[in-house]
């Protein structure tokens, strides 16, 4: 295959890799009902004036499916990190021993579990978007390089190799959703 197409099917490749692992991402985000310490990864704590991530001041650890335990690497940061918790509206509420910070992971209703799996497939649905527009991207070069002397028989092979490209990551994405999904739905 000629070298210009080949660089446009790694970069398409690259783009649908961003794509899932934004997906992953949120994915993790969405709580299914057992504790996790990526569950406050979006929790930034005022370190000293500056906004910095939880994991990077504290250990976070779960020591049962219903508990995430917060350890401060120092004791006067308790008082920042239980403000950031419950300032991140996150449903928590941190309760602060002196020493560490326990949060309490309420059980999902029935209601909230539809929701996040709504959520969940929402996301699936951005990541499909992220994913089909790599492969418009890549198309669209393609058929500027067709233009520009590459044989159509290349550009035509080109545009089924990524579209079959597009149907693995997209597959990929389902497979995902599922999976959170059948977490989401489980008691």
């Amino acid at each position: 295959m000629n070298e210009e197409l080949e660089f446009l099917q790694e970069a398409a490749q690259e783009g649908m890799e961003k794509a899932i692992g934004h997906l992953e991402r949120e994915l993790s985000k969405l709580r299914a009902g057992k504790a996790n310490p990526q569950m406050l990864d979006s929790v930034k704590v005022d370190y000293y004036g500056t906004p910095t991530k939880l994991s990077q001041v504290s250990n976070i650890n779960t020591p049962d499916p219903r508990q995430i335990v917060i350890q401060p690497w120092e004791k006067n940061m308790l008082g920042p990190i239980e403000k950031a918790i419950m300032a991140a509206n996150l449903g928590f509420n941190p309760q602060n021993d002196g020493t560490l910070i326990r949060v309490v992971v309420p059980p999902l209703t029935e209601e909230r579990r539809r929701d996040l799996v709504k959520k969940s497939k929402v996301e699936a649905e951005n990541s499909k978007v992220g994913i089909r527009s790599a492969r418009r991207e890549a198309i669209d070069a393609a058929k500027k390089l067709e233009k520009d002397g590459v044989p159509e028989d290349l550009v035509k092979k080109f545009e089924s190799d990524i579209q079959e490209l597009t149907n693995q990551y997209i597959a990929k994405a389902d497979k995902m959703v599922e999976a959170k999904e059948a977490d989401i739905m489980t008691i």
